[in-house]
């Protein structure tokens, strides 16, 4: 008997009080595939690239809890006696290899036994090879990037070393990351090389970008990363993570470049953050829980993203899930929960609410649910998706059980 998997999801939740623009696309059993590439661009939507690029007035600035942490942290910044600048330790900013020196710097930092703050210059250009920064650390350690951090373009610099990251920070707690300035991936010749764009090439993987792994107690905010060779930030099995401020952008054709990915991560809440890629905004995987995003602008873009889940047979739960205030333009999808085939797919307790737009296909709400067991305790309230042309659309079910909430347009299907 082929193995079974179960998956579950619950206290899921779904509200975009902006513009909305939702179509659907169908992918294969591979989960692989690369979007054509769309019509959407600068010039469709100028006010909303110049939000992608730095005017941060589209969604206003909503304080929470982690703003006083920050503030005070910050003051810490200022009265440290131990900053550790990349420079001293023979990195010269002028585009040429800094990999050695950002090592022996982290050293020095992780090692300190009071806080250190890990200073990467401004109005300076830093290139790296892969590398890591390892914890655990003897005390808190902020790295603050003012000028640019960039990947090499050579990808034989990655022989014999981890393919899957650029960026890696593993088992630090009470680390902090910020600074504004810029994380250039350098994507481009990994995407001319992805079996995605040339069909020809072997399937292989591409460097994630940023990588925190088993972190707890982490703030990363305030940057701008571009064009990753893959993933941009992925946070995995860390905890307590506050994630703001955050611009990525990529091409809309780049493959498989999701902004944020979220998988076996546990109190992470991501805030003001602008993200437009060539796949999704935001992914969330299995084994994550109290994920809260909140005052998001997505586009272009395959979307916001729970999934894909549950492949190769595997178990997979994920649990209170919410999605608060996005703003979505030129995305391939609105809002979408992803799982793989199987007898054994439960998702329930979720709340789609105050989606308004329009629909650039004309099936606008669709649920495929397992024939074993449907899906259950939907939620539909106050929405309003609109056709691209102001035409009517329609909803496709499958074993589906829900509830309207208010005016829902278009009308849900039958039960």
């Amino acid at each position: 008997m082929a193995p079974q998997k179960l998956l579950l999801l619950s206290l899921v939740l779904f509200s975009f009080k902006s513009l909305f623009c939702y179509s659907r696309l169908d992918e294969d059993s591979t989960l692989g595939y690369l979007d054509d590439i769309s019509s959407y661009g600068m010039a469709a939507y100028p006010s909303y690239y110049g939000a992608v690029h730095g005017e941060r007035g589209a969604i206003a600035y909503q304080p929470n809890r982690f703003v006083l942490e920050r503030v005070a942290r910050v003051a810490r910044f200022r009265s440290s006696q131990n900053v550790v600048n990349v420079e001293d330790y023979g990195a010269k900013g002028d585009g040429t290899d800094g990999t050695e020196a950002f090592e022996e710097a982290w050293k020095e930092a992780c090692s300190s036994s009071t806080s250190a703050v890990l200073m990467v210059p401004e109005n300076k250009n830093y290139l790296l090879k892969p590398i890591t920064f390892s914890g655990p650390c003897k005390s808190d350690v902020s790295l603050m990037i003012k000028g640019t951090i960039e990947a090499s373009s050579d990808q034989s610099d990655w022989n014999g070393k981890n393919g899957r990251h650029w960026i890696l920070f593993s088992g630090i707690q009470n680390l902090y990351v910020g600074g504004g300035g810029n994380i250039n991936g350098n994507g481009k010749i990994w995407w001319q090389n992805s079996c995605k764009i040339n069909k020809s090439l072997p399937c292989k993987n591409a460097p994630t970008a940023l990588t925190f792994y088993s972190c707890d107690k982490l703030t990363v905010e305030n940057l701008n990363i571009k064009d990753s060779q893959q993933i941009h930030v992925s946070f995995e099995r860390s905890t307590n993570v506050d994630v703001s401020s955050l611009t990525i952008t990529a091409p809309e054709s780049s493959p498989n470049t999701d902004g944020i990915h979220v998988t076996e991560t546990k109190n992470i809440r991501v805030t003001n953050c602008v993200i437009g890629t060539g796949d999704d905004c935001i992914s969330i995987e299995s084994g994550s829980q109290n994920v809260n995003a909140t005052n998001i602008v997505c586009g272009p873009g395959h979307g916001i993203s729970i999934g894909s889940l549950g492949d190769h047979g595997s178990k997979a739960q994920l649990s209170n899930v919410i999605v608060d205030t996005a703003q979505l333009k030129g995305t391939t999808n609105g809002a979408r929960i992803k799982t793989w085939q199987t007898s054994a797919v439960e998702v329930s307790n979720v709340l789609y609410k105050n989606f308004k737009g329009t629909s650039a296909s004309e099936v606008a709400i669709k649920f495929d649910c397992s024939t074993t067991v449907p899906c259950h305790d939907i939620i539909l309230q106050d929405i309003d998706l609109a056709g691209g042309d102001g035409d009517a659309t329609t909803s496709l079910c499958n074993h589906v059980n829900w509830t309207k909430k208010g005016n829902v347009i278009p009308l849900p299907c039958a039960k």
